[in-house]
């Protein structure tokens, strides 16, 4: 997911203090500290309801989910349509057509970064990742191998989610904590670690999810299914998954009242 580039919420930063973290963390503190500012959970730390407004912000607005769900999209759709033509020049033109049209609209995007100087990072990550399944699916000449590089990916993300569970660091405490100026601290809490747990479980359900629902369709070669599954199973669950982890977070870290903020 695409996001402009923001700083880490003032609330985490105002809190560390609050709390006594010291405000000169180690190296890989301030990276997960930074990546959890930029994370979608880091549009929704400062707000107490979860608006609508705020929830779009957390998916990138306009911008991130365009770049999210049309390189997809613009395969999906060309590809669908020139391979239910029975025609021999459909069949033959359907995949590089739809690859080609997918690699230009990444392009786009990232080009549009660099004219605005705006974040390119995960642009340019987008339209690499783009590009390498596009080449993939032209040189084994299985249009299918376009999805290929997502599941390494949704694995990966599933095996660094599962360790993180096994040695009880879960990776969503690790962002909602430093995103609450918590730190490392709700691990001495036994109710806030298990609600970590639980909740980087259910990420870890996404991504294996993914992978038991879409793995069978990409054997059997059904790509069109595929594409359509992987553009549901996407953005939609990501955004539901979000909001559940800022209930979760305001459950566990519910805003001060105007008297206590005073008090501190």
């Amino acid at each position: 997911m695409s996001n402009d580039e923001r700083p880490v919420p003032q609330r985490a930063a105002s809190d560390s203090k609050e709390s006594g973290t010291d405000q000169r963390a180690p190296g890989w503190e301030q990276a997960i500290a930074q990546a959890a500012g930029q994370s979608g959970l880091g549009a929704l730390a400062d707000e107490e309801t979860p608006t609508g407004k705020a929830l779009f912000a957390a998916m990138g607005g306009v911008r991130g989910l365009c770049e999210t769900i049309l390189p997809g999209l613009v395969f999906l759709i060309p590809f669908t349509v020139l391979t239910s033509i029975q025609q021999p020049w459909a069949q033959q033109w359907a995949m590089p057509v739809s690859l080609g049209a997918s690699v230009l609209v990444a392009l786009v995007f990232t080009l549009v970064r660099i004219i605005g100087k705006s974040q390119v990072t995960q642009a340019v990550a987008g339209l690499i990742g783009v590009a390498a399944s596009a080449i993939l699916a032209l040189l084994t000449g299985n249009a299918a191998n376009n999805f290929l590089l997502g599941f390494f990916i949704d694995a990966g993300y599933a095996l660094a989610v599962l360790i993180s569970m096994l040695v009880r660091w879960p990776l969503l405490g690790l962002v909602i904590g430093y995103l609450m100026g918590d730190g490392i601290a709700w691990r001495q809490d036994r109710r806030k670690l298990r609600a970590m747990q639980v909740l980087t479980a259910c990420w870890l359900g996404l991504f294996v999810g993914r992978l038991a629902v879409q793995l069978p369709l990409y054997f059997a070669g059904l790509t069109v299914a595929l594409g359509f599954t992987k553009l549901l199973m996407g953005l939609p669950l990501y955004a539901s998954l979000v909001l559940v982890s800022w209930l979760v977070a305001r459950a566990i870290y519910p805003p001060k009242k105007p008297e206590q903020a005073s008090a501190d």
